[in-house]
């Protein structure tokens, strides 16, 4: 069994005498995720640390994956059970895994970035709380074939809300309306028992504030399905350089409405950190997994201090998730 050395003490005297001085040897034994340790930064593959944390233990779960630009996917290999949804009944009274078959006969590339995404979903699934709420973070391309799988998978009751994140930065086709939104599906655990607390978000300003009245107008009303939300600004202070930085101000507005001061809240495509970043600002807990460096260190350099950064390696002979 190998061993830690630990510093050496130095006990005190009552007479002021030397000591000797001892060094203490105890098991070096690998820590875990708790709910009571520091917030955590992990570099690694997102489904192999998924795997090793514990059912129903985030109250947020927010995922912002890849979007799929037509590269193709690896395939990962199936578990020996079913998927989440098995014979649950979606869209048309299909069930999940026909409703997947179906989908995937018209469009090869989205069956092979849903083979990527459908076990982190499921991992997502099982750690969210009975209370908690998922947020997935997709583009035009995928999202309507999102939706109808998601509501087959999870349960079509399950679903809260379409956020749709508009913004007016970049290049303008002239050949089509320009792309200028992404959407953010919403999916509760459990729709009797969701946290949802609209007095903790930040409020809009009125488009008629005359209509609304002096009051009204001064508070600002709540935010719709529909965010109007600069992305991050190339050249403001907000920004870390990393190309797929979400807005602060977008996620601090999902964490603050979906969990409560002290929740954990979980990220696993976190690449510049902007989760952990609007969870710490909120009081909240957060666990963050990214398997680039790159992200990595530049979460290491954004959130600072009482972090603890860990390299987490998938056992592949035998297919062992690592235990958190």
């Amino acid at each position: 069994m190998s061993t830690t050395a630990m510093p050496e003490v130095t006990p005190p005297s009552e007479d002021g005498a030397s000591v000797r001085r001892v060094t203490l040897e105890v098991p070096a034994v690998r820590p875990r995720w708790s709910p009571h340790g520091p917030d955590l930064v992990v570099e690694g593959d997102n489904l192999a640390v998924a795997r090793g944390l514990p059912d129903g233990a985030f109250t947020v779960i927010y995922l912002d994956p890849p979007f799929n630009t037509g590269r193709v996917q690896e395939r990962p290999s199936r578990r020996g059970h079913p998927p989440l949804g098995g014979s649950r009944l979606g869209f048309r009274g299909r069930p999940y895994d026909v409703t997947r078959s179906v989908l995937a006969r018209y469009d090869d590339e989205f069956a092979d970035y849903w083979a990527f995404l459908e076990p982190r979903l499921e991992e997502a699934w099982r750690l969210l709380a009975n209370d908690g709420t998922l947020y997935l973070h997709l583009d035009a391309r995928e999202v309507h074939y999102a939706k109808v799988l998601l509501d087959a998978l999870f349960g079509r009751e399950c679903f809260l809300n379409e956020i749709v994140w508009a913004y007016d930065y970049g290049g303008r086709s002239a050949r089509r309306w320009p792309a200028k939104h992404d959407t953010i599906l919403v999916y509760v655990k459990d729709p009797d028992r969701y946290w949802f607390d609209a007095e903790a978000v930040d409020r809009e300003p009125y488009m008629a504030p005359g209509l609304a009245g002096a009051e009204k107008a001064a508070a600002g009303k709540l935010p719709t399905d529909v965010w109007w939300h600069t992305i991050v600004s190339p050249t403001g202070r907000e920004r870390t350089g990393y190309p797929t930085q979400k807005p602060l101000g977008v996620l601090r507005r999902i964490v603050a409405a979906s969990s409560r001061p002290g929740d954990w809240v979980l990220d696993l495509f976190a690449g510049s950190g902007t989760t952990g970043a609007a969870a710490r600002g909120l009081g909240r807990r957060f666990v963050l997994v990214d398997d680039n460096p790159q992200a990595v260190e530049v979460m290491r350099e954004r959130l600072g201090e009482g972090l603890l950064v860990r390299r987490e390696v998938e056992n592949s002979s035998q297919g062992t998730p690592p235990r958190l």
